[in-house]
């Protein structure tokens, strides 16, 4: 499994090095030119018979879904009729789980000293990229499918 992390992950002491040997594909988000680099990296990936991590929101963005989805991943699909397989993530201790803005080595210490350190994940069908008309089109609703679950599995609690 190859996933696609920021370029800043690499710089981490532990975790770059971790990221480094898994295969990460790194991205700089602010240039368009590292954007379509890690998209072709990703599509050569899946090319070649590997499964890649994306998180479409663009990494941690907090307890709930973002309020929207890049369309890279969903590019990807369409390009390469590989469907898209969504889980869900549900921390319990969603306020320690939840990244805003602290350190790496603070949020570390936070998710060491929890209480509650389970996830639940809820793998649901692929979906088949052949029934949208665009990247947007296959983005929108595959967020709107992330805000029905988010509704069902986070809101309830």
């Amino acid at each position: 499994i190859y996933p696609l992390a920021k370029e800043g992950v690499r710089d981490w002491v532990v975790l770059g090095r971790i990221s480094d040997y898994a295969g990460t594909i790194y991205v700089a988000r602010g240039s368009a030119k590292s954007r379509h680099a890690a998209k072709e990296a990703l599509a050569d990936a899946i090319k070649s018979g590997k499964n890649i991590v994306i998180f479409p929101e663009g990494g941690c963005k907090g307890s709930r879904i973002f309020e929207k989805f890049h369309v890279g991943a969903f590019d990807i699909s369409l390009q390469t009729g590989i469907p898209i397989l969504p889980v869900f993530l549900q921390y319990i201790d969603q306020d320690t789980f939840e990244w805003t803005d602290e350190s790496l080595v603070k949020k570390l210490w936070q998710i060491f000293l929890t209480n509650n350190n389970v996830v639940n994940y809820y793998v649901h069908d692929a979906i088949m990229p052949d029934g949208f008309k665009d990247k947007e089109d296959y983005t929108e609703h595959v967020h709107a499918l992330y805000l029905e679950w988010q509704k069902d599995y986070l809101d309830a609690l």
